[in-house]
């Protein structure tokens, strides 16, 4: 009967652990995700709820710019996961330095994080879209690793500004703009004077980050793959 019920309401499951929201739900669940993000920016789970409740204009953007272009289309075709299960620790650790598989490798171990931690989404209505966000997540630690940037206030706060220019997603909006705010006078200033514009102008001048099947190109040097994205190199 339950099943009827919510048939006839037209809600049902588009992919694994999706839960239907109305517009309203959704309105809701953004503005408690962005109080609870903005006093403590490392609750993951509600800058990821944030952006699965907001990013209504930007996925389907950003899900067009892939399926119009060679790579990025290959990638929404073949749906790849960045995962331990789906990497080759040992191979990535045995690559030269300066590749990016080594130097990713490198950034999950010095920060002590895992890919595994990404959460899947819940509130995105569209199965591809979901798998879109899915990806943005999972490329996260890659635009670090491409960036130069470690996982603390600073490197985050830069690696936002550059994912805001480049997705158009309000969460990373939101943790450009308000993530500064826990940031000592010193850092702001290098923030403001060095680091923000180059990130901002580089998120400008960059392709689509999400047109880059990753997976396949470990052995490239992360400076070559800066210069073929157009990113600057790092103040």
């Amino acid at each position: 009967e339950e099943e009827e019920e919510e048939e006839e309401e037209g809600w049902h499951q588009l992919y694994p652990g999706h839960i239907p929201t109305s517009l309203l739900q959704k309105a809701l669940l953004a503005a408690g995700s962005a109080v609870m993000a903005l006093c403590d920016p490392y609750r993951h789970d509600m800058v990821a709820v944030l952006g699965e409740t907001t990013g209504c204009l930007a996925l389907p953007n950003l899900r067009d710019k892939m399926k119009n272009h060679p790579e990025g289309y290959r990638i929404l075709q073949e749906r790849p996961r960045i995962r331990l299960s789906t990497l080759d620790m040992a191979r990535l650790q045995g690559l030269p330095d300066g590749s990016l598989g080594r130097e990713y490798i490198r950034f999950l171990e010095d920060n002590k994080v895992s890919p595994d931690t990404r959460m899947p989404p819940k509130f995105v209505d569209d199965e591809e879209l979901a798998y879109v966000i899915q990806r943005y997540r999972e490329v996260h630690d890659l635009m670090h690793t491409l960036l130069g940037m470690p996982t603390n206030m600073l490197g985050e706060v830069v690696v936002k500004w550059f994912e805001a220019v480049q997705t158009g997603l309000p969460m990373c909006v939101l943790g450009a703009a308000f993530g500064p705010v826990r940031l000592s006078t010193r850092k702001l200033q290098v923030l403001a004077t060095e680091l923000v514009p180059w990130a901002i102008r580089s998120g400008l001048n960059a392709s689509c980050v999400l047109n880059v099947y990753y997976e396949q190109r470990w052995e490239q040097p992360v400076e070559s793959l800066r210069e073929e994205l157009g990113i600057f190199p790092p103040p």
